[in-house]
């Protein structure tokens, strides 16, 4: 068998993969498994409609059903970052197969397994996956055959189905729709390191969550998450498995990938990889959820959730400036005891050296002179302040609050910027914004123009927009 896989084809196919010999070398190994796969090169259509050509096989896999081998069709697509990120999988039903919609597999017959969340190079290889994937359709099988007069009905009820919903129907769906889900506040925390386990204490601290899910997707047991399950907390549950994140009203992203002496878009584009495989399976589970993303840099980060999402813009949120402008408030108030009459300033654009304040309410009360030297001597007592995990934690505590009970109190977050202080990018940055159950439900605009806010706004998207092109999404 292993004599007819044509390694040289496929490597001309391979000639754009950047790691065109371990894919090579991975793929000799999975026809030794299973050799009838058929390879092809094919434009793959990403959730944002982004296009890409790639290597895809497809086949059927053994198995075992209540006593009976069924062969389930399957195509899966190897992504040109091969093999750090992991495969894109789907079913292949035939006309006379429906798709049973469950813990694995969503409407359009997309695949999600454990194994794909903690896909990790040179620990996961695509045998193993297949081999996974065997495992859990022997448990829940994913197809189901239909009488030969139905056939016709199912091409137009799968399209349908592909038209209206992205995620799961409520065709076959039985052990999916669970109701005592639809009405708890749960909220996942995606990451177990510091910053997660500062943001799982605040919310527990808060009493927010009737349910608290901690998605450790660490392969050894870190100290902070052993110390969690040790004393356990009440409603918090530690798991590997994304799904236990199902029907979450919050999904807090905290991952960061640690790049080491690599560059900074090295750094940033590992984070990317990795939410391209944590993105579609979260949003897949909590359709109806608000994303929040504290991992860095947030405003890229955001973006990258949004897209690879594809949810409405105004559920997903950064944290962006959330705790500076809490803080710069605090420090207005209480610190320097000024007497702003009810206005309210707040800091806005990019986390980090070029936020910038700014003032909110329409009556003139303060001289505008007075404003920018308040607000300078307020900001230099923030810059000496740095964002510890256990603060950011508080902050994320703060911006959940205002999700989950429907606050409609007003934060600096990471937003979609386009069309605000004449940005037309898509870029994410921090503006006033009101927040509530369904997230973002309207921005708070300045009513006074001030041209170097706009600027440095101006200046962060065009280097943030920049950097995102750079990005393989």
């Amino acid at each position: 068998m292993e004599m007819e896989f044509d390694c040289e084809g496929l490597r001309r196919l391979l000639r754009k993969y950047k790691f065109r010999d371990l894919t090579v070398e991975e793929l000799k190994n999975v026809n030794m498994f299973f050799p009838h796969f058929r390879y092809s090169v094919d434009t793959y259509v990403f959730k944002d409609s982004s296009q890409k050509d790639l290597l895809n096989f497809t086949g059927t896999v053994p198995v075992m059903y209540q006593g009976n081998t069924y062969n389930i069709p399957i195509r899966l697509w190897i992504l040109d970052s091969h093999p750090f990120a992991p495969p894109i999988c789907f079913l292949k039903p035939t006309a006379n197969m429906g798709i049973s919609v469950g813990k694995h597999v969503d409407a359009q017959g997309r695949i999600y397994l454990p194994y794909l969340h903690n896909w990790s190079h040179p620990k996961s290889v695509i045998v193993g996956l297949i081999k996974e994937m065997i495992a859990k359709f022997q448990e829940e099988l994913p197809l189901y055959s239909l009488p030969s007069s139905d056939e016709a009905r199912q091409v137009d009820l799968l399209a349908y189905i592909a038209k209206i919903t992205e995620g799961v129907s409520d065709i076959n769906s039985k052990n999916w729709v669970n109701h005592e889900h639809k009405t708890v506040n749960k909220i996942t925390v995606v990451g177990g390191g510091e910053l997660g386990i500062a943001c799982t204490l605040a919310i527990s601290a808060k009493g927010i969550a009737d349910r608290l899910v901690l998605l450790d997707l660490s392969e050894e047991t870190k100290g902070g998450v052993m110390d969690l399950d040790i004393f356990s907390l009440p409603n918090v549950e530690i798991s590997k498995d994304l799904s236990a994140s199902a029907h979450s009203k919050v999904v807090i992203f905290t991952v960061n990938s640690l790049g080491s002496s690599q560059s900074y878009l090295d750094v940033v584009q590992s984070n990317v990889d990795m939410f391209r495989a944590l993105v579609p399976a979260l949003g897949h589970y909590s359709q109806h959820g608000v994303l929040l993303v504290a991992s860095q840099p947030v405003e890229i980060m955001t973006y990258v959730t949004w897209k690879l999402s594809a949810f409405p813009v105004n559920r997903v949120i950064g944290i962006g400036c959330n705790l500076d402008s809490q803080r710069l408030q605090y420090i207005i108030t209480n610190v320097l005891k000024a007497q702003t009459s009810g206005k309210q300033v707040w800091v806005i654009g990019e986390q980090g050296e070029d936020k910038v304040p700014t003032w909110g309410g329409q009556e003139e009360i303060m001289s505008p002179n007075s404003q920018v030297q308040l607000s300078n001597r307020a900001m230099e007592l923030l810059r000496v302040k740095g964002q510890r995990s256990w603060s950011v934690g508080l902050s994320v505590a703060d911006l959940v609050d205002s999700i989950v009970n429907d606050k409609k109190k007003v934060h600096s977050v990471s937003i979609l910027a386009k069309g605000y202080y004449d940005i037309n990018s898509e870029v994410f940055l921090s503006l006033p914004c009101i927040i509530g159950t369904s997230g973002v439900s309207e921005v708070i605009q300045s009513t006074v123009r001030e041209d170097t806010v706009t600027e440095k706004l101006q200046s962060s998207a065009s280097s943030i927009h920049g950097l995102q092109q750079q990005l393989k999404l």
